[in-house]
């Protein structure tokens, strides 16, 4: 998997399905959206499957959760990424549920032992698929119990679980706002040889000190300069667009996906040297 690509949602399936080669490398979809799907639908995603290369990122793993983990859901996973060739499973370090589906995606506290307890599930979930896993840096809007940095809780989980890194450079850009911190300086202290790709995204400005990760708007400039960075220190890696409403037209689309790789190319030229 390499270069520059798109998640699909199901709006896009008619707009994307005459797009010329080489406008995107490969596609993403959360599996929970398309386990099981049969019909009309269903054969248009498997012709897609069979064009593309394609990543699965999930939605209800609920990896910090005190429930216990979803077997049947991720039984059905490890056929759904076998059936379509998937080439990497990604999750959120996140919980998403308590004695039921919360449907949101919640802060695991930053503590040892919330740490020591998600790398246990993550290294069980790893057995079971027969396969590292990596998990995203999310947006938080709390901090509740904190013993630990963000940064030291999310590489100690990494390292721990050996797993791999899904990096958000807007979640980073997210929170370095929100909660007052270098975003520059915590890109920098990531582990780049875990990090499998990359998603870049908008999100929605509430105040000067408060933004709200969305995926409902065009990524900015200060996320764009991340993402440059990223690619400048870790290299040229796979980098996808995260698009889930407001969905423009597809060139625009296409002209965030043509700029992903305008930002990989200076790094592919040098090696990925800062």
């Amino acid at each position: 998997m390499a270069g520059a690509g798109l998640g699909l949602r199901r709006s896009l399936l008619g707009p994307l399905r005459d797009l010329p080669p080489g406008a995107v490398d490969f596609l993403e979809v959360a599996p929970e959206n398309w386990i099981g799907l049969g019909g009309r639908l269903g054969r248009a995603f498997r012709a897609y499957t069979e064009r593309y290369p394609f990543v699965c990122h999930g939605l209800s793993l609920s990896i910090g959760s005190s429930d216990a983990l979803d077997w049947r859901l991720l039984a059905a996973i490890r056929d759904f990424l076998a059936t379509h060739g998937i080439r990497c499973y990604s999750e959120h370090l996140s919980y998403c549920s308590d004695q039921g589906h919360l449907y949101d995606l919640l802060p695991i506290p930053f503590t040892e032992e919330a740490l020591r307890h998600t790398a246990e599930r993550v290294r069980q979930v790893q057995d079971f698929l027969g396969q590292r896993i990596a998990l995203e840096n999310v947006s938080y809007y709390g901090a509740p119990s904190a013993e630990l940095r963000e940064i030291e809780f999310i590489t100690g989980v990494l390292e721990e679980a050996d797993c791999l890194l899904l990096l958000d450079v807007n979640n980073i850009h997210v929170n370095a706002i929100n909660h007052g911190y270098d975003a520059e300086a915590f890109l920098d202290a990531l582990p780049g040889e875990r990090i499998a790709y990359i998603h870049v995204a908008g999100h929605r400005v509430e105040a000067a000190d408060l933004l709200v990760d969305t995926h409902g708007s065009p990524v900015v400039d200060p996320v764009w300069r991340l993402l440059a960075r990223a690619h400048a220190r870790f290299g040229p890696l796979p980098t996808l667009l995260e698009r889930d409403f407001n969905i423009p037209p597809v060139p625009e689309l296409l002209g965030e996906v043509a700029r992903i790789r305008a930002s990989q190319a200076p790094a592919g030229a040098n090696g990925g040297s800062p």
